[in-house]
């Protein structure tokens, strides 16, 4: 019968470095390939019980693997401030200094560049880039709609603002981004409550449609009738995005009954979940730009 994996009671639940457990006298050498334990870095080792999140792999690399000047950053920069965070298993983005070097590393997605005074902060004992810097990151590294969905999730937690944002921009106007940013915030809106939202809403805008207002409140003689995701209040037209939390039978009965209310004053409400957006948006874009033009009248929508 196989022998159970040896746990030193110092190391259970816990992630550690390997060569540091050994030089403190921990007998963990020959045991830290067995089933006991799960590598996450070069040396960076995890007890295989404990639940491993990406911001425990950033914790990690924060601690034992940035050189200095260096910070967590992009969207691991942006999970660790409260944001929806990346798979555990994606790798952790880190910003280093032009004139540093790190050695590459499994797990790790190095950027180099310049850092400016008050790009980068403790966050909790990690370093990380700054709200703003990281907004600035996201909008170089990713695409358009992606970067929107950081920089809203930020706004919407109340860490930067788009006045502070914009000025940001201007104040590094001819640096490598600074326009991405500045694109990426005119899209920007802190109303999104889910990152297939804001995605949503970001590629209907960059399809050519009105831009919608989020969260509008649709009330009857001052009595709240509902709460619509996006809406375009002149027209009556909405657009509700269906989430996980429609698996539940009596969300959706109250999600299904104060739209059916809307239908009754008049609006129209088009439905759309993440397969719908995945593999057949162009189709969805086409209800929506028919809806808003049955009620403008106009055929101005592309």
């Amino acid at each position: 019968m196989p022998r159970a994996p040896r746990r030193p009671p110092q190391l259970r639940g816990r992630v550690f470095r390997g060569s540091t457990a050994v030089s403190r006298g921990v007998r963990i050498r020959n045991d830290l390939r067995s089933s006991a334990w799960r590598p996450l870095f070069r040396d960076v080792y995890a007890d295989a019980r404990l639940t491993v999140t990406h911001a425990i792999r950033c914790a990690a690399v924060g601690r034992w693997l940035l050189p200095p000047g260096a910070a967590i950053a992009d969207r691991a920069a942006a999970g660790l401030y409260g944001c929806p965070s990346p798979r555990a298993g994606e790798p952790v983005d880190v910003l280093v200094p032009a004139d540093s070097r790190i050695g590459p590393t499994a797990g790790i997605r190095v950027h180099h560049g310049q850092i400016d005074s008050g790009d980068i902060m403790d966050r909790a004992g990690i370093t990380v880039t700054s709200p703003a810097r990281t907004c600035w990151d996201v909008a170089r590294w990713l695409d358009v709609v992606e970067a929107v969905v950081v920089i809203d999730a930020l706004l919407a937690l109340r860490l930067t603002t788009m006045p502070a944002l914009r000025e940001y921009a201007l104040s590094r106007a001819g640096r490598r981004g600074w326009r991405s940013l500045s694109r990426a915030v005119d899209l920007a809106d802190a109303g999104a409550e889910s990152p297939q939202e804001s995605r949503t809403r970001v590629r209907l805008v960059l399809a050519g449609l009105p831009r919608p207002e989020t969260q509008w409140v649709v009330a009857d003689q001052g009595r709240f009738v509902a709460r619509l995701d996006l809406a375009w209040p002149r027209f009556r037209v909405a657009v509700e995005y269906d989430g996980l939390w429609h698996d539940d039978p009596e969300q959706f009965h109250r999600d299904r009954r104060r739209l059916n209310r809307l239908l009754g004053g008049d609006w129209i409400v088009l439905h759309v979940a993440a397969k719908r957006l995945r593999d057949d948006f162009d189709g969805f874009l086409a209800e929506v730009r028919a809806a808003l033009r049955s009620r403008s009248g106009s055929r101005d929508l592309r």
